[in-house]
């Protein structure tokens, strides 16, 4: 096991490391930009280091300042969270080569999944199901026409560097791609660094599964269940939920088994969640594979009963998956996680200020994972995630009621904030019945916008 971990990230995803390696009972070492420095969880760490200003990349992406300190403070791990330098190859490899360990996959796997393009024709090649793409595309104009007639409209243009649904612009004819195109590669450049894209078919209404995997070093590779992450908004999951509604349980378990089956055969490690379309039939088309801790691992932690950050780091330090996870993994109940925001409820514009009053119920079942106090400043350098509020209950009905519940005893004053959008999804009929798809949280905006 490691003696000292360095979190090399900020907010709700530090606190929660934090807690695990406590837990653990490794130290731990916080870092922290100049807008940063009030945050609550920073007195979970053993020790602090100041990493610059607001900025993120004079901050919590300067991988030099990260080494100096990782370095300075003798730590022998570093846990990158989500986000930043999370799914950076060349950071994991500095990290690897100052004889710490970079806690998640190998760099080998965070470059080879970290190209969209390349990590579907290699899934393809291990026989999983893919929607209708194109090849990486140049950025001609000419080019992308007859690769979008070839798959058929209405199409997505995507980073091929991308993630998180930065960059994608969806186009229902020519001259729709045509601004499409320069506004993806645009934003590609200017958000990864590479102007790099391709198409993808846009599936009608299809619903958003992704298959939690953990890895050892040997190779070992099991599935966690799945989560459904079809409630979005530009493309980003804002509510999420495990076990998938309305989803036969032995069709979701095969889909599972045949991910990890594919990735143990690739001697995938430590830790992944492969995201997949799902739009009716037997088949879950891969999207991409993501080689980090996600956002909403919280809610597969509250059905099996497994602390996947816990598990994630013993992996890392070289423990095999039989000692990490138990033999036999059950699904409890229900868990449903919403992302509260410090946005507008309606269009979704960031809105940063101070968190006059901030406050979540508590109880049994109730769950949340935050990097604020009341008066902590949301900034306009970073994500406004407040904070993830996760309930546990013996069913959906239940767990959704009790969210519902929960979010209208949370007190946000001083931004704005999206507690409206998630009381109108999940009190929808669409929703209570599981009849959910990746475009239902627009539905309902307009649908709710149209009655004023």
């Amino acid at each position: 096991m490691f003696n000292k971990v360095m979190v090399a990230n900020r907010g709700a995803v530090a606190a929660r490391v934090l807690r695990a390696l406590r837990s653990l009972h490794v130290k731990s070492v916080a870092v922290y930009s100049e807008a940063d420095q009030d945050l609550p969880y920073l007195t979970l760490a053993d020790e602090t280091y100041y990493l610059g200003p607001a900025s993120p990349r004079e901050s919590y992406l300067n991988q030099e300042t990260l080494i100096n300190i990782l370095l300075e403070s003798g730590a022998d791990g570093v846990h990158p969270g989500y986000g930043f330098l999370a799914e950076n190859a060349e950071f994991a490899s500095r990290v690897n080569e100052t004889g710490a360990t970079f806690i998640g996959p190998s760099p080998h796997w965070i470059d080879a999944m970290g190209h969209k393009t390349r990590a579907r024709a290699l899934m393809a090649s291990n026989g999983l199901s893919m929607g209708p793409s194109s090849e990486l595309l140049s950025g001609d104009l000419d080019e992308a026409w007859r690769a979008a007639e070839m798959i058929g409209y209405p199409v997505l243009v995507k980073p091929a560097a991308g993630g998180g649904g930065i960059g994608m612009m969806a186009a229902h004819n020519a001259e729709q791609l045509a601004k499409a195109l320069e506004s993806a590669i645009s934003l590609s450049k200017r958000s990864f660094g590479s102007g790099e894209i391709y198409l993808e078919r846009l599936m009608t209404q299809p619903r958003h599964i992704e298959f939690q995997l953990l890895a050892d070093r040997n190779g070992n590779v099991r599935h966690l269940f799945e989560r459904d992450c079809s409630i979005q908004r530009r493309h980003q999951k804002v509510i999420e939920e495990s076990p998938a509604p309305q989803l036969p349980r032995p069709m979701l378990n095969k889909a599972g088994d045949d991910i990890a089956a594919v990735m143990q055969k690739l001697k995938y490690d430590n830790i992944g969640t492969a995201e997949t379309l799902y739009a009716g039939g037997s088949e879950f088309a891969f999207l991409e594979m993501n080689t980090r801790l996600q956002v909403e691992h919280a809610v597969t932690e509250e059905i099996t009963g497994i602390d996947i950050v816990c598990a994630q780091i013993r992996l890392a330090a070289g423990e095999p998956l039989s000692t990490v996870l138990p033999e036999k993994i059950n699904i409890s109940g229900h868990a449903i996680e919403a992302r509260i925001y410090a946005e507008d409820p309606v269009k979704f514009f960031p809105s940063p200020g101070p968190l006059k009053k901030l406050s979540f119920p508590k109880g049994d079942g109730i769950r949340v994972e935050t990097g604020y106090a009341a008066g902590s400043l949301i900034t306009p350098y970073y994500d406004p995630l407040i904070a993830k509020l996760i309930i546990h209950a013996s069913d959906r009905t239940l767990a959704i009621n009790k969210l519902i519940e929960a979010l209208d005893q949370t007190d946000i004053q001083g931004v704005k904030h999206n507690i409206p959008f998630l009381r109108l999804v999940l009190d929808s009929e669409e929703f209570r019945a599981g009849k959910i798809h990746t475009g239902l949280g627009t539905d309902l905006v307009a649908r709710h916008s149209g009655k004023k």
